[in-house]
């Protein structure tokens, strides 16, 4: 079974993700993990991240075991991720990986961008993570400030209505909701509240597909 989650970054999409796994007992993949490492490699070697070929070439030599990396988690970076995810030839070259990783037992779950309407478009379910641009800020600038890094609310939330502009105005994988996926806005759920949500979702859609 594949539970495929997507929405914007800081939306809560993650941490929804991670606790669903481990209720499930699946694996789980943060694919926007895969973009960062790829942007870091770049970003730490000097490396143009409009350079398609080089940036190509890390993603299908990356090392999972950086996947860990704290440095992967800043600001930074993400935006650096932002731009290389909307190369064709890195988006080809990740492709697999992800469907890879999808395909093992006993199931799995993947959050992203672009998991339910191109990596697994055939996912068991499907579910659509939103909140509130101004709450994500806070969220991402409180991030920052307890991991010890600078952050301005402000800066932030311009960086993150610029990364949603590009995300779904980019010709190739676009973010958006995919017809089949439910939407859950996080927005005024606190964590417990936002993983309950998506449990029910997720037995909601199991228990429809068992009447059929």
């Amino acid at each position: 079974m594949i539970i495929a989650i997507d929405g914007p970054a800081a939306s809560g999409k993650g941490t929804l993700a991670k606790r669903l796994a481990a209720h499930y007992g699946f694996r789980h993949l943060d694919t926007g993990v895969i973009y960062r490492a790829v942007a870091h490699a770049l970003l730490t070697t000097g490396v143009d991240l409009k350079d398609e070929a080089r940036a190509a070439q890390v993603a299908l030599t990356l090392d999972s075991a950086t996947f860990d990396n704290p440095a992967l988690k800043s600001q930074t970076v993400g935006s650096a991720a932002s731009v290389v995810s909307a190369l064709p030839k890195v988006r080809e070259a990740l492709v697999a990986f992800q469907r890879q990783f999808a395909s093992q037992p006993p199931g799995a779950v993947l959050d992203g961008r672009d998991i339910g309407t191109v990596i697994c478009p055939d996912a068991a379910v499907k579910i659509y993570v939103v909140a509130d641009p101004r709450i994500r800020a806070q969220r991402r600038t409180l991030e920052a400030l307890s991991r010890g890094e600078p952050a301005d609310e402000a800066a932030v939330l311009a960086d993150i209505l610029a990364r949603d502009e590009r995300d779904q105005n980019r010709p190739i994988a676009p973010l958006k909701q995919a017809p089949d996926a439910i939407l859950l806005d996080n927005s005024h759920l606190d964590i417990e509240s936002g993983v309950r949500a998506a449990i029910d979702i997720v037995e909601a859609v199991r228990a429809g597909r068992q009447r059929v």
